[in-house]
């Protein structure tokens, strides 16, 4: 029903992974696996809410909280998390980080720790660091298949006296752990012992594969906390600029809207993600579900193709997201020389792991929301370029 195959030529369209691929990497002229969008064309359901929209021409000031909206996210996520939400409680902003930015400021004062797991998505460390607070790392460790937090650790971090926030990503992004039920009922109970407010980012919860199920921390909470999401990375609508959440007491409610409208004059909604939501979350299940499976047997290629060239990595899909968290250490291989022979010989940008802290090093970070033709190759690419280096050529 759906073609996730056939390109979508992207360039020309102000695309920030293709035209402006200098930017990070310092040539245009490379083939990206980069930045957490995708190369598909949103669901048609989707694109019909937009045209019907804008067919009628008036593009005014609008508004969210209505049962059009609040109703549609009861039903995803009673469909796809079997979990009751209470709307009364839920929240919107252009986008997660930004609602993520606007609660540490609010729940904490300059100087004080947020709590987050490393390797870390890299707009997290600006998220703290850029508002003046110090970050506490709380590194993930491989085992197996599975990266684990050591709660002993973690706890001693949220007992330090100016620890004030628990930064979660649930899905983890880069690892794509999915945090377990009974983890996230530890971790509820460590921040409710130590009076630790928890912001929860859940922007990859409809990526997760096999029999991994995704909680959300609404399902565990203890102490105060805020749970932030959008459809933009399921549904491929990042540029619509719209994200919603829910903010368990009142007060602190109040004073994100309270900051929203008075300090940021942030009190309309971009209506096009206002809609967009609607229709993705009321019809967009059948389109969500055929490019699970495209992405799906997409990371299935990446580890085939690198099973066959180098078996010592033993590299496996993640447990959630389309982002390939790649394991290089058993080569051996240099990042910044690796980097190095991708852009300049290879011809391909791929995220290094060094992007997400200290704990990335040694790691790439691919981003398989593609057609599988630009997979073919980017992995083509990949293996010449690690060849290269290991061998020294």
């Amino acid at each position: 029903m759906f073609d996730f195959s056939t390109p979508v030529d992207r360039h020309g369209t102000w695309c920030t992974q293709w035209d402006y691929i200098a930017d990070r990497f310092g040539s245009a002229d490379l083939l990206p696996f980069t930045i957490s969008d995708m190369d598909f064309a949103t669901a048609p359901c989707i694109l019909e809410a937009l045209q019907q929209r804008l067919r009628h021409g008036v593009l005014g000031y609008s508004r969210w909280q209505h049962e059009d909206f609040l109703g549609a996210l009861r039903h995803w996520y009673q469909q796809r998390f079997t979990a009751a939400v209470d709307t009364a409680s839920a929240v919107y902003g252009p986008s997660v980080i930004y609602m993520a930015a606007q609660l540490i400021r609010q729940w904490s004062a300059p100087g004080e720790f947020v709590v987050t797991h490393t390797p870390a998505y890299d707009a997290f460390y600006k998220a703290i660091l850029g508002n003046q607070r110090q970050l506490l790392s709380c590194p993930l460790h491989q085992d197996g298949d599975d990266w684990r937090c050591d709660m002993a650790h973690l706890e001693a971090l949220l007992a330090r006296p100016q620890t004030k926030i628990l930064l979660l990503c649930s899905p983890h992004n880069p690892t794509g752990k999915v945090w377990r039920r009974e983890e996230l009922q530890q971790m509820a109970e460590l921040c409710e012992r130590h009076e630790v407010r928890v912001i929860s980012d859940e922007i990859h919860m409809d990526m997760v594969w096999g029999e991994h199920r995704h909680t959300p921390w609404s399902q565990v909470a203890a102490a105060p906390w805020a749970l932030l999401t959008s459809g933009s990375k399921s549904f491929n609508i990042p540029a619509l600029t719209g994200a919603y959440g829910f903010i368990s007491d009142d007060a602190s409610r109040e004073a994100y809207f309270q900051q929203l409208k008075a300090r940021d004059g942030l009190s309309s909604p971009a209506v096009l993600a206002v809609a967009a939501h609607v229709a993705a979350y009321r019809h967009g299940a059948p389109w969500l579900d055929a490019l699970r499976d495209y992405l799906q047997d997409n990371l299935r290629y990446v580890a085939e193709r690198l099973s066959r060239a180098f078996p010592t990595l033993g590299w496996r899909p993640p447990q959630a997201t389309y982002l390939a968290w790649i394991d290089l250490r058993p080569l051996a291989i240099d990042d910044r020389a690796l980097q190095q022979v991708l852009i300049e010989r290879e011809k391909v940008a791929i995220m290094p792991g060094f992007t997400y802290g200290e704990e990335g090093r040694g790691f790439l970070r691919l981003n398989v929301g593609c057609p599988r033709s630009k997979l073919e190759a980017g992995m083509d690419k990949l293996i010449a370029g690690l060849q290269f280096v290991r061998d020294g050529a």
